[in-house]
């Protein structure tokens, strides 16, 4: 089979050949259509997140149908269509595992960062962390639900669920790209006002975000219109975490989205206090995939995808860290 390797980080991916993967008990062997691109990939190629497995093959927003299916993996069959979100593993027992937490188990492990992922014609993932995707996706399309969009429902809750002072009515994102045009399309739906942060001067992500029914976009270099009840930081900046409070009102919320986050920097106390909240998002769970899943079709969320084909990879890895493009990147790989 064809597949993109990392051999070490910091180095550009290799197109190789490799043998086919063989399913191992519980496992499914899946072909390949698409493989979203997320900035945790990027995380990992630069050499941010720390031990991957190597050689590595990234990507961990896979859609794709099944080929085989090892012993005990009794839930799809031959021909499902499958998606293979970036949690691939825990243990189901620890502490966190047993209460619902299996994001937070110290034995969890990730697609395309310990485990090979979907920047390959094949890939094998257990049945059990993998999710029937809906109809009416094409497999393109697909893929950014996989994780932008599940991450970003799992901060997106995090972030109107009482916990705060008071009802979310205006919830800002701060970095508009894959995960926050999706949540805008959720946020907007239930009747919120979206006001949305990009890089100062990136008017492409700023009209992108007015499109989808903003209330407001701006650079986080600016102050919007009204106080915000709510902000979900997706840009990995830890200096943004400070603006973010200095947007909230008392008893508002700043969640903390990204897997990985530069340093945040000294800041005011009077910024957190009026109990201001900032907590962070670490994976996502199985029932979070299950819940979005069945949300996006009803709202309907749609996707804004830019593709690449497999061996441009690093092409899209690129662009990604460039900014030169609104909504997700996705490699298709067949047939998508």
């Amino acid at each position: 089979m064809r597949a993109m390797v990392l051999d070490a980080p910091g180095r550009p991916l290799r197109l190789v050949g490799l043998p086919e993967p063989v399913p191992g008990a519980g496992d499914l062997l899946v072909r390949v259509a698409a493989c979203g691109v997320c900035r945790t990939d990027l995380h990992i190629v630069d050499g941010e997140l720390p031990n991957p497995k190597l050689p590595l093959i990234p990507g961990h927003q896979i859609v794709g149908v099944v080929a085989t299916a090892g012993s005990g993996a009794l839930r799809f069959r031959p021909g499902d269509r499958v998606g293979i979100p970036w949690l691939g593993g825990s243990c189901g027992r620890c502490r966190f595992c047993t209460a619902g937490h299996e994001n937070l188990c110290d034995e969890a492990r990730y697609t395309g960062y310990q485990l090979d992922g979907g920047f390959a014609e094949l890939c094998v993932a257990d049945a059990r962390f993998c999710f029937p995707l809906p109809a009416g996706y094409p497999d393109l399309e697909a893929a950014p639900l996989l994780c932008a969009g599940l991450i970003g429902f799992r901060a997106y809750r995090m972030a109107v669920t009482p916990g705060g002072a008071g009802e979310v009515r205006r919830i800002g994102l701060f970095g508009f790209g894959a995960s926050a045009h999706l949540v805008a399309q959720l946020a907007r739906h239930e009747g919120r006002e979206v006001f949305a942060f990009t890089r100062p001067g990136d008017e492409a992500a700023m009209g992108f975000a007015r499109r989808l029914g903003c209330a407001w976009a701006g650079g986080t270099d600016e102050a919007p219109p009204a106080e915000l009840d709510a902000a979900i930081l997706f840009a990995p900046a830890g200096e943004l975490v400070p603006a973010a409070l200095a947007r909230v009102g008392k008893g508002g919320v700043v969640v903390c989205a990204g897997i990985h986050m530069s340093d945040l920097p000294s800041f005011p106390y009077r910024l957190l206090w009026g109990e201001r909240i900032v907590r962070s998002v670490a994976n996502l769970t199985r029932q979070d995939g299950e819940d979005f899943l069945a949300v996006a079709p009803r709202v309907p969320i749609r996707t804004t995808v830019t593709a690449w084909p497999l061996e441009g990879a690093n092409d899209a890895l690129a662009s990604l860290r460039a900014g030169a493009f609104t909504g997700a990147a996705v490699v298709r790989v067949a047939g998508s």
